[in-house]
C-alpha cells in the first residue's frame, strides 16, 4: 500500500486527512470513477456539467483551443467537479502543447545538442508556468525515453539524448524549471521507447533490450528520477520481453503484454525492485499496442490489477466504466488495489493542495504570462544555443550576403491530412526570413498546392526538371527546407515528396548551393545524403528559421552539437 508520508508525496496531517475524509465519502462506484482521465468533448458549461455530475472522473484532458478558451473551459471542469481534478497536458516544447498561443521554446532534441541543461530547465519553466496559469495542474511530461534507434520517430524530437547520462541531467533540468509552479511530473513512456522504430500508437512496441542492458539505460534513467522524487510514471504499449522472462521463468511468448498489462513489470519490478512509490497510469488506452492485445473488457481491469492507477482516456465511455467495475465485481481488482489506487490519486491531489481553492481556480489576470516577452526570449536563445551544423563537407559556410542574389526555395512538408489543407504557414515566415537577408527568392511549387489550385498540368509540371544550365544560370543558393512530422498513421516518417519522380528531390545540389535545413527531425539524412551542408534547426518557430539562416551566414556561430544518430549508420551520409 501507498505511504502518502513518504516520497513523492511527503503530505503532512492536514493533508493525510483530506485523503482519508474523501475517501471514507466515497462509494465503490466513485473510487472506480476516479481511476478515469476522460478526454473533455463539448465545450457548453451546461455540457460540462452534466459530463462531470455524471462520471466523476479523476483526470481531465483536452484538445485545442487558445488560452482564454481553455482557461474557461478547465475553471468550468473544476467549478462542477465534486473532488478537484488532476487536469493534464503534453507540453513536450513549452506551453504551445496545450494552447495555440502558448509559447514554443525548443524541443527535447535541441535541448541535448545545446550540451548543457539550460534548455531543458527553460523549456520546463515556461511549460509549467503558463500551464498552471490556464488551471493545468499534472504534465504528462518529460518524455525519458533514449534515443537509441535513428528510424524510431515517434521519440526523436522528444527524447533527451541517445545514452541514459544525457537524458538524465535534461530531464531533471526539465523538471525542476516545471517545479516553480505547482505542477507536478510524469516521465514517460516506461519501460522505455526508442529502441525499435514501431509505433505502439499502431501495434505492441517491443523494448528488446537484454535485462542487463535495460538496468544499464532505461532502469537507470526512472531509478535516478524515482530517488529524486518523481511524483508519476506513464506506462507505454511496450512490452519487455527479456525482462518479462527474467522475472516470469517459462512465460510463453503469447503471454508476454505491453508493460500496462503486465504486472511483472509493474508490480514485481516498478513498484518492488525499484520502489516507486508515486502514481502509475496508461498511456492512451485507445493506441493499437494495447487495444490489439486483448478483448476489451479484459483489458481495462487488467490494467488496474497489473499496477496501473489512473486510465488515460475511454472507448466508449459507459462501457469501459462498466467493464472496470465489473473487474471490481468478480474480484479481479481487489478491494486492496482498489483502495491503493485511488489512495494515489487522491494523494497526488492533496501533494498539489487542490483541496484549497486557491490552488484550483485561476484568476484570468493570470493569463498574461502566456506568450509574454520574457518566455519568447527563452526560445530566442534556445534557438541561439541549439542550432546544430550537421556538416558542412564542402565548406560552403559562411554564405555571403545575399544582397542582389536569387535563391530557389524548395519546402518539404508531409501530406496533408485533410483534402481541405489551406497550405502551412511555415513557408511565408521561411520567405520572409531568406528575404529579409536580402535575396530575391523563388518558391519551388509542390504537386499538393498545384492540385489545390486546380492546375491543370500538376503532374507534368512536377516531373519537369526545366534545362539545368538555365537553373545554374538563374540561382546562386538553394535553400532546402523540410518540416515532417506526423504519428500514429505510419510507424516511422521519412523523407516524402509531393508526387513520385518529383523535381523537388536534390537534383540541383550538384548544380548549385544547395543548403538543407531540417524543422523537426533528426535524421533525414538517410534521405538527403547528397545534401553535404546540413543544419538542424530543431523547430518551425520563426526564432529557430532565423537563427539556422543568419548562423549559415555567418552572423553568429554554430553552438549545437549532433549525435552519431544523425548520420544513421550509413557512410554516405557523411559526404
Amino acid at each position: 500500500m501507498v505511504d502518502l508520508k513518504a516520497k513523492p508525496f511527503y503530505l503532512n496531517n492536514e493533508q493525510i486527512r483530506w485523503v482519508e475524509d474523501t475517501y471514507a465519502s466515497m462509494d465503490t462506484l466513485e473510487k472506480v470513477q476516479q481511476l478515469f482521465f476522460k478526454v473533455a468533448g463539448n465545450r457548453e458549461e451546461s455540457a460540462v456539467q452534466k459530463v462531470v455530475e455524471t462520471y466523476k472522473q479523476g483526470g481531465l484532458r483536452w484538445q485545442g483551443g487558445d488560452s482564454k478558451a481553455n482557461w474557461k473551459l478547465l475553471m468550468n471542469y473544476q467549478k462542477y467537479s465534486k473532488i478537484p481534478l488532476l487536469i493534464a497536458a503534453n507540453l513536450d516544447d513549452g506551453g504551445n502543447g496545450c494552447m495555440t498561443d502558448g509559447t514554443f521554446v525548443m524541443t527535447a532534441a535541441g535541448a541535448a545538442a545545446s550540451g548543457d541543461t539550460e534548455t531543458a530547465y527553460n523549456i520546463g519553466y515556461v511549460a509549467g508556468k503558463e500551464a498552471s496559469a490556464i488551471g493545468v495542474n499534472w504534465l504528462f511530461n518529460p518524455c525519458a525515453d533514449i534515443y537509441m534507434n535513428w528510424r524510431n520517430t515517434i521519440v526523436n524530437t522528444r527524447s533527451y539524448g541517445d545514452n541514459a547520462d544525457t537524458v538524465i541531467k535534461n530531464i531533471r533540468a526539465f523538471i525542476e524549471g516545471v517545479h516553480q509552479s505547482n505542477v507536478a511530473c510524469c516521465c514517460k513512456h516506461f519501460p522505455g521507447d526508442g529502441v525499435e522504430e514501431r509505433d505502439q500508437h499502431l501495434q505492441l512496441g517491443v523494448n528488446d533490450l537484454s535485462a542487463e542492458e535495460w538496468d544499464n539505460s532505461f532502469r537507470k534513467v526512472y531509478q535516478t528520477m524515482i530517488d529524486e522524487g518523481l511524483e508519476s510514471i506513464m506506462v507505454g504499449h511496450i512490452a519487455l520481453p527479456e525482462m518479462s522472462r527474467k522475472l516470469r521463468p517459462g512465460i510463453k511468448d503469447r503471454d508476454i503484454m505491453p508493460a500496462t498489462l503486465a504486472p511483472e513489470l509493474l508490480t514485481d519490478l516498478l513498484r518492488g525492485e525499484m520502489g516507486f512509490n508515486g502514481v502509475v497510469l496508461t498511456d492512451a488506452s485507445h493506441m493499437g499496442g494495447f487495444t490489439n492485445m486483448k478483448r476489451r473488457k479484459d483489458a481495462v481491469p487488467t490494467a488496474i490489477m497489473a499496477g496501473c492507477d489512473m486510465f488515460l482516456f475511454t472507448g466508449d465511455d459507459d462501457e469501459d466504466l462498466e467493464f472496470m467495475l465489473d473487474g471490481v465485481k468478480n474480484g479481479m481488482i481487489t478491494e486492496e488495489r482498489l483502495s491503493d489506487a485511488v489512495h494515489r490519486i487522491l494523494g497526488l491531489k492533496a501533494k498539489l493542495n487542490l483541496m484549497k481553492p486557491e490552488y484550483v481556480f485561476k484568476p484570468e489576470e493570470g493569463l498574461s504570462v502566456v506568450g509574454c516577452p520574457e518566455h519568447k526570449a527563452l526560445c530566442v536563445k534556445a534557438a541561439d544555443a541549439c542550432t546544430t551544423l550537421v556538416k558542412d563537407t564542402d565548406n560552403l559556410l559562411p554564405l555571403a550576403p545575399g544582397k542582389g542574389k536569387r535563391a530557389r526555395l524548395y519546402y518539404l512538408i508531409s501530406r496533408p491530412a485533410t483534402m481541405n489543407w489551406k497550405g502551412d504557414p511555415n513557408l511565408a515566415v521561411i520567405k520572409e526570413e531568406i528575404e529579409r537577408l536580402g535575396y530575391e527568392v523563388d518558391v519551388a511549387p509542390n504537386y499538393y498546392q498545384l492540385e489545390r489550385d486546380g492546375a491543370p498540368d500538376a503532374m507534368p509540371q512536377m516531373m519537369s526538371f526545366g534545362k539545368h544550365e538555365d537553373f545554374r544560370a538563374k540561382y546562386d543558393v538553394v535553400f532546402l527546407v523540410v518540416y515532417m512530422k506526423g504519428y500514429a498513421q505510419e510507424n516511422n516518417v521519412r523523407v516524402v515528396y509531393s508526387c513520385g519522380h518529383s523535381n523537388e528531390m536534390p537534383w540541383y545540389a550538384a548544380e548549385v548551393p544547395t543548403v538543407g535545413i531540417s524543422l523537426n527531425y533528426t535524421n533525414h539524412l538517410i534521405d538527403l545524403p547528397q545534401v553535404h551542408t546540413y543544419i538542424h534547426a530543431y523547430g518551425p518557430d520563426r526564432a529557430c528559421i532565423r537563427a539556422a539562416l543568419e548562423k549559415a551566414h555567418g552572423m553568429s556561430e554554430f553552438k549545437g552539437t549532433a549525435s552519431e544518430t544523425v548520420f544513421c549508420g550509413k557512410w554516405d551520409t557523411r559526404l
